[in-house]
């Protein structure tokens, strides 16, 4: 039987690393990312991008470098023309902000490879059921399946 794909978003590997947060919600979401990634994850066949990679990379040296070594060892899901055609199409159509454009590429890489899950804790502009239901929409229009938008959480069940 195929192990279930999921393409892991930046916020996730943000909170699996991150320093215990002071802010109950934040806090809490950080112990079940960790609680997922140890107990979940083992279950799926897991992916990142160079836009990972690259979110994850940026800030505090030390951060980054936990970050990038949580899933420096991940394949890498491939960038090309009809991933960032697909991109700008979910730019123009899902109401993403300019400075959240990489929110789209997340979400274009997940659907052009056929991902089962795009597994985030950004419920503004990926893990929302809005989103969710216009991207199913974009990607029937575009002959694509839409990968199931979540959180660590809601994906804790899959394993």
């Amino acid at each position: 039987m195929n192990r279930p794909s999921v393409y892991i978003e930046s916020s996730v590997v943000s909170y699996l690393v991150s320093r215990p947060n002071r802010d109950l919600v934040v806090a809490a979401h950080q112990q079940i990312t960790r609680e997922w990634w140890d107990a979940a994850l083992p279950g799926f066949d897991a992916y990142v991008s160079v836009f990972v990679l690259d979110e994850v990379g940026r800030g505090d040296p030390e951060a980054a470098k936990l970050r990038i070594a949580s899933v420096g060892h991940l394949p890498l899901l491939e960038f090309g023309p009809e991933v960032d055609r697909l991109a700008k199409l979910y730019l123009a159509k899902l109401n993403i902000p300019g400075e959240c454009e990489v929110d789209a590429y997340h979400m274009a890489l997940a659907s052009w490879h056929g991902m089962d899950y795009l597994v985030s804790w950004n419920c503004s502009h990926i893990a929302s059921a809005r989103v969710q239901r216009q991207l199913d929409l974009i990607n029937s229009q575009e002959g694509i399946r839409t990968p199931v938008l979540c959180t660590p959480e809601e994906l804790m069940e899959e394993s």
